[in-house]
């Protein structure tokens, strides 16, 4: 069983640089860099002092706003000594969205890069903060973000207002060594570490607050599954902005001193392939729309893989045509399910290596050590028996709370400390857990309650369906109609009444698609998870059952 640490971010990683001091801690595929643990280190002490020679006060909340490069790393661990709190911005924020944030967080400073692929995060910054353009870099007052002061650029190209990254870290020089430990001596492992915003899919997104002991701990727990060491390597094949890629692949591998590779900054299905050959990655993680890319790509068949070992599927339920390939084409032989969220501080359970294929594919696992889940009726709040669906429930190392969202905070975790996750699932009589979907994705139709994954199981199966996304539609009568979107393999001439009859087969009649969509792909976050409600909320429209 896993231990407790009873540390902070910025103590795991000095533990990790005496221990391992040589070890690769990152490997940057774009820039040739690598850095070691020693290094990475030394690299966020020069981070801490620069921001506290900046201003960022204990408990400061400092906004990271930038795609996977080396200085990301440095930048979230050395504010974690210097006491302050990670906002982490979505990469494809728009102004409103950046200004949201900003403004909900009351962030004290922002790092964000120049941009990434066509987002210019300079530009979208300026519609936010006009008054940049004419401040001195420190001294920036905003009507939109009055506690705004400092705004540091990750470019050596000066920018008006702005500090560059290489001014931040010459900034701290004055600082000795003892003023820096003096002040991360007084971070507890209980404050907050990331301040991580919901997708706002709902409402507007919420500020979720994790401490360094929830996030350490659990990730901990998620290594020992995976049996990383330090001999592992690591492909960082999400992003850095999301829980997933900061905590669950980047921080899941500092607990063990393993190496993080960064392939590229737009996770094209081909840069993946070419990292794990490369750099002989021994773990991969995504979402079963991501590993399905690496499995389609041209390149996949003349890719060298045989390192990889295992990795983690997440943020979807994985068919078995899909599991199966990747176990037997990919050779990925340990690779896991497993379900998490945000508020859960990353995973709440997850499938083991000699779990049988059978319940790696139809479960998402078992709790991990030291969490506890449930199934309860959404209605009344009850426990349910083994094998009854419900809300999925989980308590262990969950989420301090919504920042400044109480009422929000009190829906989400019970007086008991339980998460009550908004995912409907059922939990067999030896604790796996299978998911059937989001609690506001259940399809009502009239009387029968459908849960996408029934559908979508039995879509897999014909040859020809690469993947298939399951949603419910308007009726006109008050309830709802079960759509699919298909995509298919290349050029096959299936069309939607054959995959409605192939179903027929089957399916209950109540199961049946009323309306199918031969598609080339689908609408994406960016950690690769699909957005069922902008699917049905655009097919809805192309259907004629709803007005814009």
């Amino acid at each position: 069983m896993a231990e407790f640490l009873n540390l902070t971010l910025g103590g795991l990683l000095e533990q990790m640089a005496r221990e391992h001091p040589e070890v690769e801690a990152l490997v940057d595929l774009p820039s040739g860099q690598r850095i070691t643990y020693a290094e990475l280190n030394q690299e966020a002490n020069r981070v801490a002092k620069g921001l506290l020679a900046l201003g960022v006060p204990p408990g400061g909340h400092v906004a990271l706003w930038a795609p996977n490069l080396p200085p990301w790393l440095p930048a979230w661990l050395g504010l974690a000594k210097a006491g302050g709190v990670l906002v982490s911005i979505d990469l494809g924020a728009e102004h409103e969205q950046l200004a949201y944030v900003l403004q909900q967080a009351g962030c004290h400073s922002l790092i964000l890069a120049p941009g990434v692929n066509d987002q210019r995060f300079v530009q979208t910054l300026e519609r936010v903060c006009p008054e940049l353009a004419g401040c001195r870099p420190g001294r920036l007052q905003s009507d939109a973000l009055p506690e705004m002061q400092n705004v540091i650029i990750l470019d050596d190209q000066p920018r008006p207002g702005m500090f560059s990254w290489e001014e931040l870290l010459q900034a701290g020089r004055a600082l000795s060594d003892q003023e820096l430990a003096a002040r991360h001596g007084r971070v507890d492992p209980r404050d907050p570490a990331t301040l991580l915003y919901t997708s706002g899919t709902t409402g507007p997104p919420k500020g979720v607050m994790s401490s360094h002991y929830g996030i350490i701990n659990v990730s901990l727990r998620s290594a020992a599954n995976l049996g990383l060491t330090s001999q592992d390597r690591l492909c960082l094949s999400v992003p850095l902005s999301h829980m997933f890629g900061c905590v669950c692949v980047a921080l899941t591998a500092i607990t063990q001193a393993a190496t993080l590779v960064i392939p590229s900054q737009d996770f094209t299905a081909g840069s993946l392939l070419r990292a794990v050959e490369q750099e002989a990655c021994t773990a991969i993680f995504g979402s079963p729309n991501g590993f399905l890319d690496m499995l389609e790509h041209p390149d996949f068949a003349r890719r060298r893989l045989d390192s990889l070992r295992t990795g983690i599927m997440g943020g979807a339920q994985c068919p078995l045509e899909v599991m199966d390939r990747v176990v037997g084409e990919m050779g990925v032989a340990d690779i896991l399910l497993g379900f998490g969220q945000t508020e859960a501080s990353s995973w709440a359970s997850q499938t083991r290596p000699d779990d049988p294929l059978e319940l790696r594919v139809s479960t998402v696992g078992r709790a991990l050590p030291d969490v506890e889940l449930k199934i309860v009726d959404p209605e009344t709040g009850q426990d349910l028996p083994p094998g009854q669906v419900g809300e999925f429930c989980c308590r262990g190392f969950n989420m301090i709370g919504y920042y400044n969202m109480p009422a929000a905070t009190a829906g989400a975790l019970d007086p008991q400390g339980w998460l009550h996750t908004g995912d409907m699932a059922s939990m067999d009589e030896n604790g796996y857990v299978r998911i059937s979907g989001r609690l506001k994705e259940t399809i009502n139709k009239g009387d029968a309650v459908i849960y996408p994954t029934e559908v979508e199981e039995v879509l897999f199966t014909h040859p020809v369906v690469v993947n298939a996304q399951v949603f419910g539609v308007p009726d006109g009568r008050g309830a709802e109609e079960v759509a699919a979107w298909v995509k298919l393999q290349p050029g096959s001439e299936l069309g939607p009444e054959e995959l409605i009859q192939y179903c027929r087969d089957r399916l209950p009649p109540s199961h049946l698609p009323a309306h199918v969509k031969l598609v080339s792909d689908y609408p994406l976050t960016a950690v690769g998870k699909v957005q069922k409600f902008k699917m049905r909320d655009q097919y809805a429209r192309e259907l004629g059952l709803v007005s814009d």
